[in-house]
């Protein structure tokens, strides 16, 4: 895709997880990506990018820049996240992440990045067997830290990468920001089948998974992480949650389908699940057939903390927690320049609940800033507010859609549900409730 070109091309370059790329012992807890994708061609101006409807018209799907996004979850101008430090933890990184966020920034007319890059385990390791596993981790990283940023163009920036994404090397670099107080507020977009972790709540990795994050707690941290891509089942038989969205100390995020004017003004919002959404929905025609679905399920580890009990009568921890446009349906621009062949580069549609979690920590950042100190864990606060009659100002509750995805679904409804949780953020309502 040359940068200068203004047509629109359709293309598939679907990033999935796959098998980690160095050799790990049967208890290895291996996380994986999903960044959803259509290849999109266009200049970096910004009148050179479609509106949200004549993306619809031309392809069938509806594009966002930051501006719209902010305008639509009513981020205030001002909050920008200014003295405060966004921590963004991934595996293998991407080698044009500073000069691709700083087109980004360009394009859409934010203040440069204040980017740090750290790699506390080593170099990123890569491996011509596993060719899609790293590529998917850098289109993960460009989402993660372009959108990070979108939110809160003034925060700063630490990514933390680690060298493959095995749980010792990720817990290794969650520990590594921890320690050294990198951030106040940290975004996981990352996960694994609770059903794939052997010995459950008993796996070595998952313990000091978890011990990571108590650690962040004792220190203020706000943790996020993607409730993933794959519906509730995770793709497989049965409901199934993905950690580290489920451990109770993680606010998990999950998925929408956002649909906005072309002024960003909102006009609601339903389940991202595009296999039940398809069928009934029909998101501008559904022309590109199903893509994916949140997850949002409830755990087989974790029981249920105290701040679900007001709206969950599940006797174990459920996600999501709360939720956030994701569907590439409603997909954000990503600029991507990474790719072997340059004519490749540019910006694409990306989506995903991967696309959530640096954007709700985004919003915690600003939070921290509206406050003058951090929040530490949310998800007690946020349940208060939810299970209160000040709810609908805080958030927009989603009561439409199903998460099936090759597998059961489960359904939203009017309050708190798995798909979506508590909802997804009126910003301004929220934080307002958050600091007082």
């Amino acid at each position: 895709m040359g940068l200068a070109a203004t047509a629109l091309a359709l293309g598939t370059s679907f990033a999935a997880g796959s098998a980690a790329t160095a050799a790990g012992s049967d208890g290895d807890i291996v996380y994986t990506v999903h960044p959803l994708t259509k290849q999109f061609s266009t200049g970096t101006r910004p009148g050179a990018l479609p509106t949200p409807s004549q993306c619809v018209a031309r392809i069938g799907l509806a594009c966002y820049t930051p501006a719209l996004i902010r305008k639509a979850y009513d981020i205030p101008d001002g909050w920008t996240g200014k003295g405060q430090r966004i921590v963004v933890v991934d595996a293998y990184g991407s080698p044009t992440v500073r000069q691709d966020l700083d087109v980004f920034s360009q394009t859409f007319g934010l203040p440069k990045a204040d980017l740090n890059v750290y790699y506390p385990g080593g170099a990123p390791q890569t491996s011509t067997a596993h060719k899609g596993q790293p590529l998917g981790w850098a289109g993960e990283t460009s989402l993660d830290v372009q959108w990070a940023h979108a939110i809160a163009p003034d925060a700063t920036i630490n990514l933390v990468v680690a060298p493959n994404n095995y749980g010792n090397a990720l817990n290794g670099a969650v520990r590594y920001a921890v320690d050294h107080d990198l951030g106040d507020v940290l975004s996981m977009s990352y996960g694994s089948d609770e059903a794939a972790i052997k010995g459950k709540g008993n796996n070595l990795q998952l313990k000091q998974s978890h011990e990571n994050f108590v650690a962040a707690a004792a220190k203020g941290i706000s943790l996020f992480a993607s409730s993933g891509d794959d519906g509730a089942s995770n793709g497989g038989p049965a409901l199934a949650a993905g950690y580290p969205a489920s451990d109770p100390l993680v606010t998990a995020v999950g998925g929408t389908n956002l649909f906005t004017s072309d002024t960003g003004a909102y006009e609601g919002e339903t389940v991202w699940g595009d296999q039940a959404s398809c069928a009934v929905h029909q998101p501008f025609g559904c022309r590109l057939g199903p893509i994916g679905a949140t997850g949002g399920a409830p755990s087989t580890i974790f029981a249920a903390p105290s701040y679900q009990a007001a709206v969950n009568g599940n006797p174990m921890r459920t996600t999501s927690d709360v939720s956030y446009n994701a569907s590439v349906y409603t997909s954000v621009f990503v600029y991507v320049g990474f790719n072997a062949n340059p004519a490749d580069n540019g910006f694409y549609f990306y989506g995903g609940t991967s696309s959530g979690s640096p954007q709700w920590a985004a919003i915690g950042a600003l939070a921290d800033q509206q406050a003058g100190h951090r929040l530490g864990t949310l998800n007690p606060a946020l349940y208060a507010i939810g299970a209160g009659s000040t709810h609908a100002l805080a958030f927009h509750d989603v009561t439409s859609g199903n998460n099936a995805w090759h597998g059961p679904g489960l359904d939203a409804k009017a309050g708190y549900d798995d798909p979506t949780g508590l909802g997804s953020p009126d910003v301004s309502g929220l934080v307002g409730q958050l600091v007082h």
